[in-house]
């Protein structure tokens, strides 16, 4: 029988691709989602259980239920703005949640662990590329709620032996290469999405927060990772874990970065039309370039990112936004 893993917010964005995922390598994921983000229909690759990590007990069966070998970690509020205006909401959610999870799972023995964390652990950034050895300055409670998380892990890792992998995002984009899966948060607070939806005429303009940074075109920079290769780090992570790997976090990115008009040109591409859009003051907090150094991730894990091209993420998304049966 497969192995059986617990994918928590594994009806998510990039939980759901990372459950198809473990099962075409050979696991049997456990969807655990409370659906307050996530979509039923992204469920399609193992069982579901309904539950809300907060509650210890629902974890704790279906942990038992399910002969649970290992878990992956996604459940967690992410928009950093709302993380601003309602910390409250999102240290209840990521960091009780997680340690409900962590401590049912050291209950019942079992011990590997890969969490899906963040680059706003590091704050703004202070060298560029940024590596692991970068410092941890979290400026939203959003990464915040991150970094408490993976000084947890560490900790029981020390305490009690769980093995643990912390995988670092930059901004993670693109679809599903067979259209199976997309992005559809609501409300919609990603670029690539927006960008996409102002350009078929589906929503405003697109507003381009901030073009005055010290970049050649005067827009911020990030490092645009696609989901499918975030979903096979994962899948080497637990497999490095269960293979005796020692317990470590690691930054997922492509080493690039593109800029909010490179973004803006690679739509326009794809839809055959120019994105409607009008520049606006800077998002307080946004550091002018975010681009990962991934050379850890390639070295240990043999992780490298096959899709992560501008080019690819954004046809892959706009294929998916745009499919007859979709949402735009």
């Amino acid at each position: 029988m497969a192995e059986r893993i617990l994918v928590t917010g594994g009806a998510g964005y990039i939980g759901s691709q990372t459950a198809k995922a473990l099962a075409r390598a050979g696991y049997e994921p456990v969807v655990f989602d409370n659906f307050v983000h996530g979509h039923e229909d992204a469920v399609r690759w193992g069982p579901l259980v309904r539950g809300d990590l907060r509650d210890a007990s629902a974890v704790a069966a279906a942990l038992t239920e399910y002969e649970i070998a290992g878990a992956v970690h996604f459940a967690a509020f992410t928009p950093v703005g709302e993380s601003v205006r309602d910390p409250r909401a999102y240290f209840e959610n990521n960091v009780t949640g997680s340690l409900n999870l962590l401590g049912a799972l050291l209950d019942r023995g079992v011990g590997t662990f890969v969490f899906s964390s963040s680059c706003a652990i590091y704050g703004a950034p202070v060298t560029t590329p940024i590596d692991e050895s970068h410092p941890q300055a979290p400026i939203t409670p959003y990464g915040d709620t991150k970094l408490a998380v993976e000084r947890a892990i560490a900790a029981y890792g020390t305490a009690y032996g769980l093995k643990w992998t912390a995988l670092r995002y930059f901004n993670a984009a693109g679809a599903d290469s067979e259209g199976e899966l997309g992005e559809d948060h609501d409300p919609e607070t990603h670029l690539i999405p927006l960008a996409i939806a102002a350009a078929m005429g589906t929503s405003a303009p697109l507003s381009v927060l901030g073009t005055d940074y010290d970049t050649p075109d005067g827009t911020a920079i990030r490092d645009y990772v696609h989901v499918e290769d975030l979903a096979d780090a994962h899948v080497r992570a637990l497999d490095y874990l269960r293979g005796g790997g020692k317990s470590d976090a690691f930054n997922l990115g492509s080493g690039t970065g593109s800029s909010v008009r490179e973004v803006l040109a690679a739509v326009a591409a794809a839809a055959g039309r120019p994105v409607p859009s009008a520049d606006a003051p800077r998002r307080a907090g946004d550091p002018p370039v975010l681009v990962a150094d991934p050379a850890k991730a390639a070295r240990v894990l043999g992780w490298r990112t096959r899709r992560s091209d501008l080019g690819t993420v954004v046809s892959s998304a706009f294929a998916w936004h745009t499919r007859p049966s979709g949402r735009t």
